[in-house]
């Protein structure tokens, strides 16, 4: 996986979406929504809930805005009733593109999403038609910027702990586990102390695929414009990372 590296798209990612809290505070309002309603409103016993508030908060969420939305999921508060989706498809120049929503109006969202690939260059597929494309793994960053995080024994705490891969990227590491290791590797690294920068379970290309400038150009528009879309959860895709 060396080379194709989440990390850097995250490090793209950060300053549009500083310039954009509103957008990003909602989205961790539907994630603390949905950890909540899936498995409670105890933080100590719901691992999904307590990685959703720990990302909110590294975001500068205030405390009321993620309390209101955990007593939403739980029945305490009146609120709207959103719905998990995944719509699956293909970008400008056959680039693989699965999209995870939560929404309160499905019509509506699946109208942007259809409108958002067609002006782009791509159209929406049937389920399955890309997901055989990716696996869903554990992945998690450990911070390296100061350079001080020794490789050989970060290997061994993730290996141990029942990692996969790590792989070395500018100013951090990034490990790949599978799915049902996932919290119990974050769970060492927490302990050991090192810097968790983000953690979760995702879906990872099996491959990544390289498209002409034009097509490159239209995809990075596609994608700006879904993470526009505040009821996109995250976009998983294969375009490789070099191209954008």
């Amino acid at each position: 996986m060396a080379g194709h590296s989440k990390w850097k798209n995250i490090q793209k990612r950060k300053n549009a979406q500083d310039a954009k809290k509103g957008k990003v505070f909602m989205r961790h309002a539907k994630d603390i929504y949905t950890a909540a309603k899936q498995g409670g409103g105890d933080l100590a016993t719901n691992a999904a809930l307590r990685t959703a508030v720990e990302k909110a908060k590294a975001d500068n969420m205030p405390n009321d805005n993620i309390e209101r939305n955990i007593k939403k999921a739980t029945g305490d508060l009146d609120g709207a009733n959103y719905e998990e989706l995944t719509y699956e498809g293909y970008g400008p120049g056959g680039i693989a593109v699965i999209l995870n929503v939560l929404t309160d109006n499905k019509n509506r969202t699946a109208s942007e999403v259809r409108h958002a690939f067609k002006k782009n260059g791509g159209n929406l597929g049937e389920n399955g038609s890309v997901s055989f494309m990716f696996d869903r793994k554990g992945y998690i960053i450990v911070n390296n910027e100061d350079g001080e995080v020794d490789e050989d024994e970060l290997t061994l705490v993730v290996l141990e702990a029942g990692a996969d891969d790590i792989v070395p990227q500018d100013g951090a590491y990034e490990i790949f586990t599978t799915p049902e290791n996932f919290q119990a590797v974050v769970n060492q690294l927490t302990e050991a102390g090192y810097n968790v920068e983000d953690s979760e379970v995702t879906l990872i290309p099996q491959n990544y695929n390289s498209v002409s400038d034009e097509d490159a150009e239209k995809m990075q528009t596609l994608i700006e414009t879904l993470e526009d879309n505040e009821d996109i959860q995250d976009i998983h895709h294969n375009l490789e990372e070099s191209d954008l």
